[in-house]
């Protein structure tokens, strides 16, 4: 697990964890991880990326309009753990108890 501060960039954490990724065919992201650096470092480890380009971007990039729209299922979960005042808020302080809770109502959304 690698918690960053919430102001952080999504670039900094993504090149932190590029490294440590697992095999997978795609990965699908947001436009915040649209960077040239980035698709060539998932291309290198065999991750076809599913990115849609930023709309400044002056050579617009293909990516799989169909398999990007399956994002949804990412950003409902995401959803539903900011449902919890207590994850959304940031109460805790250190990162252990935040990722406790994170864990904890992972588990029951999971079961509900």
């Amino acid at each position: 697990m690698y918690l960053t501060a919430g102001q952080v960039s999504d670039y900094k954490g993504a090149r932190k964890l590029l490294d440590d990724f697992p095999a997978a065919k795609h990965l699908l992201a947001d436009r915040g991880y649209d960077a040239d650096w980035f698709r060539d470092g998932l291309l290198e480890k065999g991750i076809t990326p599913c990115i849609p380009p930023k709309r400044n971007r002056k050579r617009q990039i293909y990516y799989d309009k169909t398999l990007y729209k399956q994002r949804h299922k990412v950003e409902n979960m995401f959803g539903k753990l900011k449902d919890w005042r207590r994850i959304s808020t940031r109460y805790d302080r250190c990162s252990h108890t935040f990722f406790s809770a994170i864990c904890i109502a992972a588990f029951v959304i999971f079961w509900i």
